[in-house]
């Protein structure tokens, strides 16, 4: 599963205005190349919408379903009984990571900070998401990969088409994009966000 979302690269972070929007805009995602999808809790009825995705892209191995913004240890149980199969949020919590290893899942973190990464990495948590990344910038995977070359980074946040070519370069294991996704969705309809897939995905290739 670790390989399969490192492999897609790309994680869509969707959040919806209601429960057919996020099914939506994870659906177009999809189709546009990205495979990773994260729901995130802001969503409303995001478990729901969670156990929907699962259940359509059952067949299919390469798209990975998620859950976001899990603040609280009783989120992360909803989240993994909808058949999420990666959890995210914006902080470290070691309630969480030990949830998400009881039931044999992935606990993606956000840290801003050499020693919120490094209590993260002790925890056992896989991956680290970078958050803000907007705020921290590329330059700050290579500054960490320095002292600590083993850990994996994610950036949410500040990840776009203009530079997601340059957070690949600088070492990022995978990123997160958010709101420009679905940013023409109210202009132009959903296929708006399958254009953004494609181009996302082919910017990646730099």
């Amino acid at each position: 599963m670790l390989n399969q979302l490192k492999d897609n690269y790309a994680f869509a972070v969707i959040r919806g205005k209601s429960a057919e929007d996020a099914l939506e805009i994870s659906r177009h995602a999809i189709a546009g190349g990205i495979k990773n999808i994260e729901v995130t809790f802001s969503t409303p009825n995001a478990a729901d919408v969670i156990a929907q995705l699962v259940d359509e892209y059952s067949s299919d191995d390469s798209v990975v379903i998620g859950a976001g913004t899990v603040m609280t240890t009783d989120l992360a149980r909803e989240a993994i009984a909808a058949g999420a199969q990666f959890l995210v949020s914006p902080h470290f919590s070691a309630d969480i990571q030990t949830i998400a290893q009881e039931a044999c899942n992935l606990y993606f973190p956000g840290c801003a900070t050499v020693t919120e990464i490094v209590t993260a990495m002790e925890a056992g948590c896989p991956i680290i998401k970078l958050f803000p990344g907007g705020s921290l910038g590329p330059s700050f995977i290579k500054d960490i990969h320095g002292p600590i070359p083993d850990v994996d980074l994610m950036p949410s946040g500040g990840v776009s088409i203009d530079n997601v070519a340059t957070w690949k370069a600088a070492g990022a294991c995978a990123v997160g994009v958010g709101s420009a996704l679905s940013a023409k969705v109210a202009t132009e309809g959903y296929t708006s966000v399958t254009g953004f897939a494609k181009a996302f995905m082919a910017a990646l290739e730099g």
